[in-house]
């Protein structure tokens, strides 16, 4: 399909659509709502049948004696047909954008549904205009990836989800979506727990996800437990659907992700900075280079392109602002973004006399062959007019009109001259303290989101800025809202965060504030018992383990001499009656029980009332009023991961193989992931001073 061609793609998608409305009926519009594009994997296309005169259209010039330039030609000079593969690529930028992104979205509303694009992927895989492409569909998407333990994901990612999340904000979309927690080849399959996905997610949520889409959640044919894990894409997981061990337990890690999602699609996004990312093409939020200026730590930023620049921004009171509440303090072009073209360089002359900051390099020409050689004079006629004397060295200022231009310094520099202090800002109490963080705004509160990227606990002094309202904690993972303690003063609140290993939490600003500072009691631990052994552990039928054994200690199953503990993957549950003296029950204090370490998922009972789904540290369960004093019976269900039962498949040894799969990631000689119940478990008596 020639995908710059309007006229192609309508006949293409009006098929494609009407088979699939065709299958599900009067599905087709309500429980069936959107098409989604995956990302762009069909490598560069470089010319349309109708292509002479849409460029004609777009740059104002017949290409005709120019196109030997396309064949690595010199046409008059080495600077004419730079200027003339500017304009081509920019065309092909603009088509794709209008003719296979527009036109797909404008036909899909047609027919009542919607579309989800990862238009056009991460790696500039074409010749393409990012945020053009992600503004002309419904629902723009970026795209991450699951790395390995201590590595990080690949440098394309985080630029095209920060992408995405952009073109949502700028396009004025309440919605940013990502294809999320994708296996590279190397990431073992069915390894991952929910907990090792947390921080991945919780990075990509404070870049402006709001809607996390799983990759994948192939089909499965099979629904008896002989095929399972099941059918998959190969090593691209996450192989998420009801095949996995933790299947009945996803609901904890799915609500976590939907509460999460739901509070960051409140309001609007709040950011200071908008670069913008220049007119050529192919172009995307840079994933190869460090931007500079970069932007400073505390500031939260949005990259921009041309079209919104040209038709969707002005200013008010000193701000960039859009049609949909956002708004910026600074527009920064970096430093390799100094050719403008005439359109652009009278809008930003525009928007510096109506009072915007923007701090740019002086522009020194136009890349377009459009205007070409009178466009050159006019640019230096207004970057004279503009930027005035400004050197980047001996002068780096230069009022214009209402607004000012700055070039040489640093953009905290110019924030700090324009009296905007940091978003956000914590404290370090380890050398490697890394929280990320997030800021909406309703009509009537302040949200941020923070998490800790460590896998330990961490109390941090955090500051916002924000006055003049109390703080709240709203915790994702249980739905509690507590009061918060702050303190207020010079226009900021301070408010000192407990977070657990990888833990988060959204400090909310809602309510006026009747004092400016808080103070709250705070919680004492103290252990009562350390649970012992011996306890019953007992496995279901069918997978290979016996049905019960006995453990005098809690250590790893792939400790146990017996290959079908050894090698299980599933669901056991740890039985074991407790003595509860009744001096243990004191009016103000909670009982917890608390179960140290766990491979990977606990679900607890005591005397048969649920406590709930434990998936991340601390393994903690109030059991204030669940115990009782004597004899109790306490019931924990443990579920790991399925790659030690794939391994114990491989062995030679092995009479019966218990998986099936497409796909098999691992040898007899892979290494197996511990697993069970591990402790120690105790019981604690927490008060509050």
């Amino acid at each position: 399909m020639d995908k710059l061609s309007r006229k192609h793609v309508d006949s293409y998608v009006q098929n494609y659509v009407g088979q699939v409305s065709e299958a599900l009926g009067p599905y087709f519009g309500k429980s069936f709502r959107y098409f989604l594009m995956d990302s762009w994997e069909a490598n560069n296309e470089n010319w349309t049948e109708d292509m002479i005169n849409e460029f004609r259209a777009r740059r104002g010039y017949d290409p005709t004696p120019y196109l030997p330039v396309l064949t690595g030609r010199v046409i008059e000079s080495a600077d004419v047909s730079d200027r003339f593969l500017w304009d081509f690529r920019r065309t092909l930028a603009d088509l794709l954008a209008e003719n296979h992104y527009g036109a797909a979205t404008e036909y899909f509303h047609k027919r009542g549904v919607g579309l989800y694009a990862e238009a056009m992927g991460a790696g500039l895989p074409t010749t393409g205009d990012g945020l053009l492409n992600k503004g002309r569909v419904d629902i723009p998407m970026g795209e991450f990836w699951t790395p390995l333990p201590g590595q990080s994901d690949t440098s394309e990612h985080p630029a095209d989800v920060r992408e995405a999340a952009s073109a949502a904000h700028i396009y004025g979309k309440p919605i940013a979506a990502t294809e999320s927690f994708t296996s590279m080849p190397f990431v073992p399959g069915w390894g991952q727990s929910p907990f090792y996905l947390k921080p991945i997610g919780d990075q990509y949520l404070a870049m402006g996800v709001n809607r996390i889409v799983f990759h994948t959640s192939d089909h499965q044919p099979f629904v008896d437990d002989a095929h399972k894990p099941g059918i998959t894409l190969g090593f691209f997981g996450q192989h998420y659907s009801r095949n996995i061990t933790w299947a009945e337990q996803a609901i904890a890690w799915n609500t976590y992700l939907a509460r999460s999602s739901y509070m960051l699609q409140q309001g609007h996004f709040v950011g200071d900075l908008a670069y913008y990312y220049g007119e050529g093409a192919p172009v995307t939020v840079p994933f190869w280079k460090e931007v500079k200026p970069a932007p400073p730590e505390g500031y939260s930023y949005d990259y921009m392109n041309t079209e919104v620049l040209l038709t969707r921004i002005s200013v008010k009171d000193g701000r960039l602002v859009l049609p949909d509440r956002m708004s910026y303090r600074v527009l920064v072009l970096p430093e390799d973004v100094d050719q403008l073209t005439i359109p652009v360089l009278h809008k930003i002359r525009d928007l510096v006399a109506a009072g915007a900051t923007v701090i740019a390099p002086r522009p020194v020409k136009s890349p377009s062959l459009t205007g070409y050689p009178s466009s050159d004079d006019e640019v230096r006629a207004i970057a004279n007019e503009v930027w005035g004397g400004i050197d980047g060295k001996s002068i780096t200022e230069h009022a214009f009109g209402k607004g000012k231009v700055y070039w040489g310094g640093s953009v905290q520099e110019v924030l700090a001259a324009q009296k905007t202090a940091p978003d956000f800002e914590y404290n370090r109490p380890k050398i490697d303290t890394d929280l990320v963080w997030i800021h909406r705004q309703t009509s009537d509160a302040d949200i941020y989101f923070v998490a800790n990227q460590k896998e330990r606990t961490e109390d941090v002094q955090t500051s916002f800025r924000v006055e003049g309202k109390e703080a709240e904690l709203w915790h994702p993972d249980t739905g509690v809202i507590e009061p918060a303690e702050y303190k207020t003063e010079n226009g900021r609140t301070t408010v000192p965060l407990h977070l657990d290993p990888d833990g988060s939490v959204f400090v909310a600003f809602r309510h006026a504030a009747t004092a400016p500072s808080r103070s709250l009691p705070h919680p004492v631990s103290t252990v009562l018992t350390t649970v012992q052994g011996p306890w019953q552990v007992s496995f279901p039928p069918n997978w290979g383990a016996p049905s019960q054994i006995r453990l005098d200690s809690l250590t790893s199953w792939t400790a146990s001499s017996d290959s079908g503990v050894k090698y299980f993957s599933g669901t056991a549950t740890y039985v074991k009656d407790i003595e509860v003296p009744k001096e243990w029950f004191r009016s103000g204090a909670k009982l917890m029980l608390d179960l140290g370490k766990v491979k990977e998922i606990a679900e607890v009972s005591v005397n048969g009332n649920p406590l709930g789904i434990l998936w991340k540290p601390p393994f903690q369960a109030d059991v204030t009023e669940t115990l009782k004093p004597g004899t109790n019976h306490l019931e924990i269900k443990v579920t790991n991961l399925w790659p030690n039962r794939m391994i114990g498949d491989q062995q030679p040894s092995a009479e019966k193989k218990y998986t099936f799969t497409d796909y098999k990631p691992y040898k007899a000689d892979s290494p197996l992931l511990e697993s069970g119940l591990l402790g120690q478990v105790k019981l604690s008596s927490v008060t509050v001073q």
